[in-house]
Parts: structure tokens; C-alpha cells; sequence
């Protein structure tokens, strides 16, 4: 199976911009699309393959941060490069901290630009995947009867065979029959790596809050 070809967005309100930016990405093979406001975005179709936001900072109506704001109540972890003529340090701060991969004052160069955007698509991808093997570890974490769960949650807590056993009131070797079970289930080599996607898969629920 092919692999999606990455999509940039590019989101600012002066066309002859919109119009250089996509002409430049258009010739290194991206696949591109352009909004003129930040509302435009946010009522058109998302795309399902990976892809990243170029964004302008200063724009009538809903600025640029207040784009990336919007996006993150509503879940969508799409990589920002913002690009502005009218930076500061606040601003640049502030776009930063709430998850902007990069943000370049004009005039800025080619180069460093399409590296920014390279750079935002990777991010897109890793996000994928994350998303992807979450999805899995959900659907396999349903399979679970409700006492597998009760004994993976002690494991994960660090209990022993023995203690496990006393606290649910079974014997050892039924700990370890369920033990055996969830591992096939889950499709784990180690509880090492059942904790490690438990906490990203609590992770994620908490940024959903």
C-alpha cells in the first residue's frame, strides 16, 4: 500500500502570498492547499493523510493564534510553522508553548522555510502513527475481561504473583494463567511495554480533556 502524500495547508490573508508559498511547495512535490482566513480553515474538509499548518500570525478577523487555540479545544494536533512580519518575543513564546513547531520571521528563506515544513510533515507523521498504535492498543485493551483487567492493573502497579493473588482472592497460578492470557491478548513481549503504552494511552485521554 502507498503512503499518503503529506498535505501543507497554508493559511494567511494576503493572496500574493498564498499564491509564493504554494508555487514554491507545488515545485518540490508538496501537495498544497490555501485559505485566506482562519474561518475559511476551520469550515473546510480536514485531510486524512498527514499534514501541517503554515500559518500567518496576523490576520483580520481570527488571528493566527487564535486559529492555533481553536484547533487544540478541539483535539486537532496539526504541526504549526507560523510565519509573521510583525514578530516579538511574547508572541513568539506564546506560540511555541502551545505547540507550534516553528515560528520564522519574514523575510525568511526559501531553505529554511521548506526545513520547517519537512520538519512539521515528520512531526505529522510520528502523530499518525502514535494515534494509530493507540487505536490498536484500545481495541485490544477492550478484549479484556473485567478480572484480566483487575489482575493487569495490579502487575502494572508492581505486585508480586503472590500479592496479586491475596488481594483478589485467587490462587497464583490462576494469576498467572490471566497473566499469560492478557499478554497473547494485548500482543505484548514484556509488562515493561504494557506500562509504557497504558501511560500514553492516559496520556492522550488527559489532552482529549
Amino acid at each position: 500500500m502507498n503512503e499518503p502524500v503529506p498535505t501543507v495547508h497554508i493559511v494567511d490573508d494576503d493572496p500574493a502570498v498564498r499564491e509564493a508559498l504554494s508555487s514554491l511547495l507545488r515545485s518540490v512535490g508538496m501537495n498544497v492547499r490555501t485559505f485566506e482566513s482562519a474561518r475559511e480553515f476551520l469550515s473546510g474538509e480536514r485531510s486524512a493523510e498527514p499534514s501541517c499548518l503554515v500559518l500567518d500570525v496576523n490576520m483580520p478577523g481570527a488571528s493566527g493564534l487564535d486559529l492555533q487555540q481553536e484547533l487544540r479545544r478541539a483535539g486537532e494536533m496539526i504541526p504549526i510553522v507560523f510565519i509573521t512580519g510583525y514578530g516579538d518575543i511574547p508572541t513568539t513564546v506564546r506560540a511555541m508553548k502551545a505547540g507550534a513547531t516553528e515560528f520564522l520571521p519574514k523575510p525568511f528563506s526559501e531553505e529554511n522555510l521548506l526545513q520547517a515544513i519537512r520538519s512539521a510533515l515528520e512531526h505529522a507523521a510520528a502523530l499518525r502513527e502514535d494515534r494509530a498504535e493507540l487505536a490498536a492498543f484500545r481495541g485490544r485493551m477492550a478484549r479484556l475481561t473485567p478480572r484480566e483487567r483487575e489482575v493487569l492493573g495490579c502487575l502494572l502497579s508492581g505486585r508480586l504473583h503472590k500479592q496479586v493473588a491475596a488481594e483478589l482472592g485467587i490462587s497464583e497460578t490462576t494469576v498467572k494463567v490471566h497473566r499469560h492470557r492478557i499478554m497473547e491478548k494485548m500482543a505484548a513481549n514484556s509488562l515493561v511495554h504494557l506500562a509504557r503504552m497504558t501511560e500514553k494511552l492516559r496520556g492522550a485521554s488527559l489532552s482529549d480533556v
